[in-house]
C-alpha cells in the first residue's frame, strides 16, 4: 500500500533544508505555531514560568526518559485523590515522561497534576498536543518533564499530519536538550510519542519507519530521535520500522501490562546515532512499588511505565554506553 504523511512543523522554517530524500516523500507546512492547522494554541504549553528554576544538583550522569499510557486518563480518575497521588510520585521517578490516552474535554486536568506532582517542591512542566482520533473519543499526547533537568523547544512541537488517514493517532513531537552540562556537550534528543490502534498494528508499524526518517531530516540537524509510546506490539513486530538499519529498542521479553502478561510499550532508537543510551532500561512496577493488589493497580492504569537512561553529554560518557550499534537489545 502507498504511504504519504505530511509533516507539520512547528516554528522551523524550510530553508533548515533536510535533503533531497526527505522532500521527495514529505512536505513541510505550518510555520508558525500549532494554530495555523486550526488547533488551540493553549494546548501546546505549560505554564512556561518554570524555567527560572536552576538546574538540578546531579549526583550522576544520566537522566531517565519514560513512556506511560494512563489509561483512560480524565475527569474520572484525576476525582480518585489516592490514585492521582500515586500517579504523582511516579512521574517524579523520571526527567521526562511521554503520556498517551489523555481523555478529557477539560483543559484543567494536566495543570491540575503538574501542581501535585510540584507539592513536594519539584518543578515540573509540560507541552500537550491537540486532541486527535477518528471516533468522539479524541485522545491526546503530552509531554511532562522534570525543568530543573531539561528543557523544551516549545517553538519546535508539532504534529504529524496524515493526510491519508493511515494512523489513528498522529504522534506528537517534542525537542529537549539536557539542562545542567555546557549546552554545546549536553545531550539534545526529539521524542516521538505514538499510540497506536491496536486493531491496525501491522499498517501503523509500516507507516512508523517512514515518521522515524522524516523526523532525523526534518532539518534541524538532530540524529537522536526516540519512537516512544503504546505501540500494541511486542519488540518481535516491530513491522518496518523495526527493520529500519541500526534499529533498536530498549525493552524486551518483559511485560509492559500491569497484568504482566504482554509487553506493548516500548522505546525505539537508532543505535549508531543514539550512544548516549548507557543500555539501562526498565519497567516502573507501580503495583509492587506501592505493595497494591491487582484491581487497585489497575485503577491507576492497564499500563506500567517503560523508561530508558541516557547520558546528560552529546555522544555519550566514555565507558558508559552499553548499546552495540547494529545490535538490537
Amino acid at each position: 500500500m502507498p504511504k504519504k504523511l505530511v509533516v507539520t512543523i512547528v516554528g522551523l522554517l524550510v530553508a533548515l533544508g533536510g535533503g533531497w530524500a526527505f522532500l521527495q516523500k514529505f512536505q513541510i507546512k505550518g510555520l508558525d505555531s500549532l494554530a495555523i492547522e486550526s488547533r488551540d494554541p493553549t494546548l501546546t504549553s505549560g505554564s512556561g514560568d518554570m524555567l527560572t528554576a536552576p538546574p538540578v544538583q546531579r549526583t550522576g550522569e544520566t537522566i531517565r526518559v519514560a513512556s506511560f499510557n494512563i489509561q483512560v486518563f480524565g475527569t474520572s480518575k484525576s476525582n480518585k485523590p489516592h490514585v492521582m497521588e500515586k500517579l504523582a510520585v511516579i512521574a517524579r521517578q523520571f526527567d521526562v515522561i511521554a503520556i498517551q490516552e489523555i481523555r478529557s474535554k477539560d483543559n484543567g486536568i494536566i495543570p491540575a497534576f503538574i501542581d501535585l506532582i510540584n507539592s513536594t517542591g519539584r518543578h515540573y512542566d509540560f507541552v500537550i498536543g491537540p486532541r486527535i482520533g477518528r471516533t468522539v473519543s479524541t485522545e491526546q499526547y503530552c509531554f511532562i518533564f522534570d525543568t530543573q533537568s531539561v528543557e523544551v523547544d516549545r517553538a519546535q512541537l508539532y504534529t504529524v499530519e496524515d493526510p491519508d488517514d493511515l494512523l489513528h493517532r498522529e504522534p506528537l513531537i517534542g525537542c529537549f536538550r539536557v539542562r545542567g552540562p555546557d549546552p554545546n556537550r549536553a545531550f539534545t534528543f526529539t521524542l516521538v510519542n505514538i499510540h497506536t490502534d491496536p486493531d491496525e498494528t501491522d499498517l501503523e508499524l509500516d507507516v512508523l519507519d517512514d515518521v522515524f526518517v522524516a523526523v532525523q531530516n526534518d532539518g534541524r540537524g538532530e540524529d537522536d530521535v526516540l519512537i516512544l509510546g503504546d505501540l500494541n506490539v511486542d519488540d518481535r513486530n516491530l513491522g518496518e520500522l523495526g527493520q529500519l538499519p541500526n534499529i533498536a529498542w530498549c525493552i524486551s521479553g518483559v511485560p509492559t501490562n500491569t497484568r504482566g502478561t504482554k509487553l506493548y510499550d516500548n522505546i525505539v532508537y537508532d543505535s549508531l546515532a543514539t550512544r548516549e543510551f548507557t543500555g539501562r532500561a526498565g519497567v516502573f512496577d507501580f503495583m509492587r512499588h506501592f505493595n497494591l493488589t491487582e484491581q487497585e493497580a489497575l485503577e491507576i492504569s492497564d499500563h506500567v511505565p517503560v523508561w530508558a537512561e541516557f547520558s546528560i553529554y552529546e555522544g555519550g560518557t566514555p565507558g558508559q554506553v552499553a548499546a552495540q550499534p547494529g545490535q538490537p537489545r
